[in-house]
């Protein structure tokens, strides 16, 4: 009756973004990522049969209305499944913050799905909770996974997807570099910021035709653990999203000055002989994909970035892990 999921955020290389059915949450391209082991959501559910409604706390704060719908949500679709009613108390702690472009709601959805199909009694396997966490945030579910992951693009009506596991943690000893530019929230959620893009962006239609060529190189580049194809499809595929946000009406911009000047300072980092590539999620932090050997020179580079609040260096991290009491 009650079980705790830790999960870890993903950093997109081939990017995700937009949606080709809305109401499942299906996305409209497919993405390749890299799930992270220092970005962690730690969530416990907790079934009372005494309550008439469920408990939603996020970073010790209960939340209500609109912030607790969708966790709602999520947990209606596992009780339907495991035919209960029992509601629940959630409570979830991001070791990072919360709703700046650092992937939470992916490690949160994640960790949510996997801690409730346990506390429901539900025996699901890596791929069910895969796509009951996809319904709460597409990133989400391949958080479930560890090390490298795959999510395909979306078929309309077709409520199954889920993402594929690629390689583990282990494949390869890379570090994604973060340089964090605010701890504060966005303005723009994700969800808002595609639809806008889908709806106004005379570039939109060109990202659904290069993303996918830029996961299949990014996959491929994986394959043979080929750092700059890597970064290459990696950067292209970031610059390209950016800009069918940043051309729509009004512009959908998560970049900052001190984004810019982070940009440039990984290019500069290359043209000193460091192999180090970026990529931007919807916010204004940049996470540098470079070889672990060159990790902390990479750190020491992007805080140096005047507006730089904070650095950290991930690595490949495991997947969801679920206990039960």
């Amino acid at each position: 009756m009650r079980a705790r999921a830790v999960a870890r955020a993903n950093i997109a290389l081939a990017k995700y973004w937009g949606k080709c059915d809305a109401a499942l949450n299906l996305p409209a391209v497919p993405s390749v990522s890299l799930t992270l082991d220092a970005l962690v959501t730690e969530t416990v559910i907790e079934l009372d049969g005494g309550l008439d409604h469920d408990v939603v706390t996020l970073d010790g704060s209960v939340r209500e209305g609109s912030e607790a719908k969708k966790v709602i949500a999520a947990l209606d679709r596992v009780r339907a499944a495991a035919g209960r009613s029992e509601r629940a108390r959630v409570s979830s702690v991001n070791r990072f913050p919360t709703a700046s472009g650092l992937a939470s709601s992916a490690s949160g959805f994640a960790a949510l799905a996997a801690a409730a199909a346990r506390a429901y009694g539900l025996g699901w396997s890596e791929r069910e909770v895969s796509a009951e966490a996809r319904r709460g945030s597409a990133s989400a579910a391949r958080s479930v996974y560890g090390g490298w992951v795959e999510l395909p693009a979306g078929v309309p009506g077709n409520d199954r997807l889920a993402a594929i596991p690629l390689h583990g943690p282990e494949h390869w000893e890379v570090s994604l570099v973060v340089a964090m530019a605010t701890k504060a929230a966005k303005a723009i959620a994700s969800r808002d910021g595609m639809k806008q893009t889908a709806e106004t962006s005379p570039y939109w239609s060109a990202w659904l035709g290069c993303a996918p060529l830029y996961a299949k190189a990014v996959k491929d580049a994986l394959a043979a653990r080929d750092l700059e194809a890597v970064g290459t499809a990696m950067e292209a595929s970031t610059f390209a999203m950016h800009a069918s946000a940043w051309a729509a009406v009004p512009a959908v911009r998560y970049a900052r000055g001190v984004t810019l000047e982070l940009l440039d300072r990984v290019r500069a980092l290359r043209h000193e002989g460091v192999g180090a590539w970026a990529t931007m999620d919807a916010g204004p932090h940049v996470k540098v994909l470079c070889m672990a050997a060159d990790a902390e020179r990479v750190r020491e580079a992007v805080a140096e970035v005047q507006g730089v609040v904070d650095t950290l260096i991930a690595r490949p991290g495991a997947g969801v892990e679920v206990t039960e009491g």
